[in-house]
């Protein structure tokens, strides 16, 4: 029996087609930035994205409003949307704001309950995998490593210090998948984070060689080597 009118008026706003076609241009234009196909500063335009993609310029349109809400891309008057290109100033203004919330993550490990100690080892055995299983992209090994740090902040137990976590995350994440890219070093990144681990598993938080030094050094050398890798200076 067919559907009554009404029925039928009922589901004229859905448009899975249109929204599933939106998310795969994003996914690719995402894939293309993570691995380097489009470098930061490289412009994004809407007619040529189009005929490449073969979609719709309003399609186009609406992926590059979701890589500008992720940081991924930014838009200027009268020049469009491009890659977005990292600042010195912004990495260094970043990490000094993570080591303030990782580093209270740290210092509560003792005091934070099993079921956040235990997402600090879940995410970093997530990012270990793929990193020594040698096929995941740049972008899932972004993800998992920038998700290990927000379970740091996590052990505080405060949903607003994860919320500012995650929104630092989102301004870092392309210029950590451009130093991977270039340096090829998620191996010693991982070996790193199992070391800070480890140190938070002993109890050993505070010292000159403790969990809480540990990832000052850390994040200060992460500082330093997204500037010099990207040449930002």
């Amino acid at each position: 029996m067919p559907a009554a009118p009404a029925t039928r008026k009922a589901f004229t706003t859905l448009s899975v087609e249109h929204a599933s076609t939106v998310s795969r241009v994003a996914a690719e234009l995402r894939r293309a930035v993570f691995e380097g196909e489009l470098e930061s500063g490289t412009p994004l335009r809407e007619i040529a994205l189009a005929e490449s993609l073969g979609v719709s310029r309003p399609t186009v349109r609406e992926a590059l409003t979701v890589l500008v809400a992720e940081g991924l891309a930014t838009r200027e008057p009268n020049r469009g949307v491009s890659v977005a290109t990292p600042r010195a100033e912004s990495v260094r203004d970043v990490c000094r704001a993570r080591w303030v919330l990782e580093g209270a993550g740290v210092q509560a490990w003792e005091s934070a309950d099993a079921v956040r100690r235990q997402r600090v080892r879940d995410t970093l055995d997530s990012y270990t995998a793929a990193v020594r299983g040698g096929e995941a992209s740049y972008e899932e090994l972004n993800e998992r490593h920038l998700s290990f740090h927000v379970s740091l902040v996590e052990l505080t137990g405060s949903p607003r210090l994860v919320q500012m976590a995650e929104a630092l995350m989102d301004e870092l994440k392309l210029a950590l998948a451009q130093v991977d890219r270039l340096n090829r070093n998620a191996h010693d990144e991982a070996e790193s984070h199992e070391g800070l681990v480890e140190l938070l598993e002993a109890g050993r938080l505070e010292g000159p060689d403790g969990a809480h030094e540990f990832l000052r050094k850390h994040i200060e050398d992460a500082e330093v080597e997204i500037i010099e890798a990207l040449r930002l200076e």
